[in-house]
């Protein structure tokens, strides 16, 4: 009975998360350029960046984050992604991959995720990856990002090589967890193939206006 409440707890996240509207945004297809280089982003300490500031020798890695969402922040039933941000920054840092935390939740600027609000946990969890707020949605809607987490990885020519969840660890009593992003920062770093180069987005839906 317990997993099965774990599962149905888990399946309404999605369904609340993954609204109408979310369904009908075009994602990036692997192999795509990364598109809005030049969108202006906020970091938490008000300075402005760009997604070329994060690039690193052999590529970037962009999550779409939040303050609010139980699949980022932990719930009852599962403790969260973000607790594996700063292990993946690690990863990425040793395979010389740039990485950066987005917030594009718009909508909820006055609801936890604004710019003030970022940098507070950013600084309570010792947040290794810079935070960044996306101001209007406008990066989130140019990568056509959906949830939150929502990953996306680049090649050093900027091409899409990894989009998808970070692990399957959400999956209730789940024996072995597949470390689909660490997996890929690795064989990237490593100039070998991504076996598992596109994964479902799970998460929250991203809160655009």
């Amino acid at each position: 009975m317990k997993k099965f409440s774990l599962v149905l707890s888990v399946a309404a996240l999605l369904f609340i998360g993954l609204t109408a509207e979310q369904k009908e945004i075009t994602t990036l297809a692997i192999g795509a350029d990364m598109p809005g280089k030049d969108l202006e982003l906020t970091r938490t300490d008000e300075n402005k960046t760009t997604l070329a500031d994060f690039k690193k020798e052999m590529g970037t890695l962009v999550i779409f984050s939040c303050n609010t969402c139980p699949f980022v922040i932990g719930s009852d039933n599962f403790e969260g992604w973000e607790k594996s941000y700063n292990d993946i920054q690690t990863v990425a840092k040793l395979n010389k991959v740039g990485s950066v935390l987005v917030n594009s939740n718009t909508a909820k600027r006055d609801k936890g995720d604004n710019l003030a609000d970022m940098k507070k946990r950013a600084e309570d969890k010792g947040y290794l990856m810079d935070y960044v707020l996306d101001k209007r949605s406008r990066l989130a809607d140019e990568f056509g990002a959906k949830t939150t987490p929502h990953v996306f990885l680049f090649d050093a020519d900027d091409k899409l090589v990894y989009e998808g969840q970070i692990n399957d660890a959400y999956k209730p009593n789940n024996k072995k967890v597949k470390e689909y992003l660490k997996d890929a920062l690795n064989a990237l770093g490593a100039g070998k193939k991504i076996k598992d180069s596109k994964t479902d987005a799970v998460g929250c839906g991203i809160k655009r206006k």
